[in-house]
């Protein structure tokens, strides 16, 4: 069987000219579409990303959903997410990243990780009046506050993601009227993309999934073909692997840790899941990075 392609977890360091050790960045999204064209194939993150859209259309897919990309949109990615897009010639935003424990210096964990838009569960996209002056009056400030050196810059930085975090926040709570409502088999395809990332550790099957969601095998499959042009079984293999990615980039567990994190009771099995699914076994993996 021909190894599948599973999506790539990049770091900060994946993306060259962010300064060494900073663990945040803010860039024109047209700015950044350039010069890291590799960003419109799907891969994920190990940070949090925000995506403000100012011009332009085209879709942006997180985690199996494709939304639409137009100007006034607010784009939430977390750790793990798989996501793409597709721009049109001129798309313009601003984009950011940064690291949670950069964050999290400063302000609460626990209110951190309640917000709505990092759950997987919850749509991570808030639909903005175009020209809206609320949100990204501080988009512009950050950006701003990046390109120009500060002895305090990274406090800075900390502060305006902390203010629009919450007053994301309580835009995510309002009655949306531009919100779309999604079909059933795009809810259904989301509450599979939300049991997956919670239950890819122990279940790995059809089968299980299609149980959790009240349907038939076949049926789950035929959504996923319709709607993503790929099998559930496939989606399935492709989100064990991420993760198992992750780990060996990023952690320093070996393989059979690794894969007793991700619920494989046999390391040898592991590998050959792995290799059959990636193409590579998991040294082979670790030692590429």
């Amino acid at each position: 069987m021909k190894p599948s392609t599973t999506p790539p977890v990049l770091g900060l360091a994946s993306f060259p000219g962010i300064p060494a050790q900073r663990p945040y960045y803010v860039e024109y999204l047209q700015t950044h579409a350039a010069n890291f064209p590799h960003v419109a194939t799907a891969h994920a993150h190990d940070f949090y990303l925000l995506l403000y859209v100012t011009a332009g259309h085209g879709t942006h897919t997180i985690d199996l959903i494709t939304y639409d990309l137009q100007p006034g949109n607010l784009f939430f990615i977390a750790p793990g997410q798989v996501h793409c897009w597709q721009l049109s010639a001129d798309a313009q935003g601003i984009i950011v990243f940064f690291d949670a424990d950069f964050y999290l210096f400063r302000y609460p964990e626990n209110q951190f990780f309640d917000y709505p838009f990092f759950t997987p569960a919850q749509v991570p996209v808030l639909y903005l009046a175009p020209h809206e002056t609320e949100l990204y009056p501080l988009f512009a400030r950050l950006l701003a506050e990046y390109t120009t050196v500060h002895p305090n810059q990274a406090e800075v930085v900390r502060s305006y993601l902390h203010l629009l975090l919450e007053l994301a926040a309580r835009h995510y709570t309002l009655p949306d009227a531009a919100a779309p409502t999604p079909t059933h088999s795009e809810a259904q395809i989301r509450e599979f993309g939300r049991l997956l990332n919670q239950h890819f550790r122990t279940h790995r099957t059809v089968h299980a999934y299609a149980q959790l969601l009240h349907l038939t095998a076949n049926h789950l499959n035929a959504i996923c073909r319709q709607r993503l042009n790929k099998t559930a079984s496939s989606l399935i293999h492709e989100r064990v692997v991420m993760e198992a990615q992750r780990l060996l980039t990023h952690s320093a567990q070996s393989v059979a840790q690794v894969a007793v994190a991700l619920g494989f009771e046999d390391a040898s099995y592991f590998s050959r899941y792995f290799r059959k699914y990636s193409g590579q076994t998991p040294e082979a993996f670790r030692r590429a990075r």
